[in-house]
């Protein structure tokens, strides 16, 4: 049956948004596009790892993976904040494998006890006093490029990357519109889960509203805390945003009284960082949530929330329940479309299909899910 299935295309015409066909169906399952992806979208991207305040004390660190690739953040001994390579200059072993931690003194290498000091550089390395020419100055952990974005610290593997405060201009004084306590947050969980789809399928799910008063209960109770009229979805290039105003006269949310609740903002608020990273926050919940894509294969990803809240003041009744909310019951409705769209892109019976993009880029508009893939398409079409 396989044999007789037309060679699908992996051409696609961006067009006029308003009349294009989305994105071939294979773009989310080829194992070639895969590869192009991970070789031209993340390897040269910037990626979320923690927030500065994880950092606090001395030899504080935070190790993030992605594909083959380990960082470790780590705060050394001259209050710096620097990210290398996790790995050993010996003979290439792992060094860290938890994701938080805090080293004493050293990073101990359990293979043959090569030990680094905080700043990266190589302090001992048993027997190595024998070797003739050995320079211990050689052989320090390779540093990897970190910059910071409203307090959160980003990593870069490609050394002559545009510098992240370029590829952002105007996101960071967008985020602390709505979240004035940005300097003060703390971690408060961290939740990983694994979801049988491709990253752009679970994107592609967050960067549209039309879902929202369609698809599943819980998608419903969200969209009755949102005025709706007021939602708006709009691409900077490499970063975006989807905001919308609290219904007015609201009252309660995820099963909670508001009466006497705190938060930053009462407002939806979303902004998404090229090419897998979203901080958000839900209509009068006192948390900022980080949202991470990462690929794991072309239909297997890890979704990492994040939620980080005002360090200052106790969390309110009702944010204790929007986390709980969001990964009881909105998370597992959401990730169940994720996985039934990942079944149905392996369809003999789909290939593409259009946009529902309206002139007026109104609130249920799928604008920003095509200037998504237009971004994915141009970078795994160059040369």
């Amino acid at each position: 049956m396989q044999a007789m299935i037309p060679q699908k295309t992996l051409d696609w015409n961006p067009g006029r948004p308003e009349q294009a066909l989305t994105l071939p169906a294979r773009y989310f399952y080829d194992e070639g596009i895969f590869r192009q992806e991970r070789d031209r979208i993340f390897y040269p991207a910037w990626h979320a790892v923690a927030h500065e305040s994880e950092f606090e004390e001395v030899g504080a660190y935070v190790v993030t993976d992605l594909f083959d690739q380990s960082v470790i953040v780590m705060r050394g001994q001259d209050k710096q904040l620097r990210a290398f390579h996790n790995v050993c200059q010996h003979r290439g072993n792992r060094l860290l494998e938890d994701r938080r931690g805090k080293t004493q003194a050293v990073i101990r290498c359990g293979y043959h006890s090569w030990c680094y000091a905080q700043d990266g550089s190589l302090r001992t390395a048993p027997r190595t006093e024998r070797l003739r020419g050995f320079d211990k100055s050689q052989y320090g952990l390779k540093p990897v490029r970190l910059e910071t974005m409203g307090r959160f610290v980003f990593v870069n593997f490609d050394p002559d990357a545009t510098p992240l405060a370029s590829i952002t201009e105007g996101a960071e004084a967008e985020m602390r519109r709505y979240l004035p306590d940005l300097d003060r947050m703390k971690l408060v969980s961290e939740t990983d889960v694994i979801v049988p789809a491709n990253w752009k399928v679970i994107m592609d799910n967050s960067i549209e509203g039309y879902h929202f008063g369609l698809s599943g209960p819980v998608h419903k109770h969200l969209a009755s805390l949102i005025d709706f009229k007021g939602y708006r979805l709009t691409p900077h290039d490499k970063w975006w945003t989807y905001i919308g105003p609290p219904m007015p006269g609201a009252n309660s949310a995820y099963g909670e009284s508001l009466a006497g609740a705190t938060w930053q903002t009462d407002w939806f608020f979303n902004i998404g960082v090229w090419p897998n990273t979203t901080f958000y926050c839900f209509p009068f919940s006192d948390i900022l949530g980080t949202f991470i894509m990462i690929p794991l294969e072309p239909e297997k990803s890890l979704l990492r929330f994040g939620y980080y809240a005002p360090s200052h003041r106790p969390l309110a009744q009702v944010t204790k329940s929007c986390i709980r909310w969001m990964n009881e019951e909105l998370g597992p409705e959401d990730i169940q479309l994720n996985v039934t769209q990942q079944k149905g892109l392996r369809s003999f019976g789909y290939d593409q299909g259009r946009y529902l993009i309206d002139a007026e880029r109104s609130n249920e508009s799928e604008h920003l899910v095509h200037h998504f893939h237009k971004l994915c398409y141009d970078a795994i079409q160059a040369a």
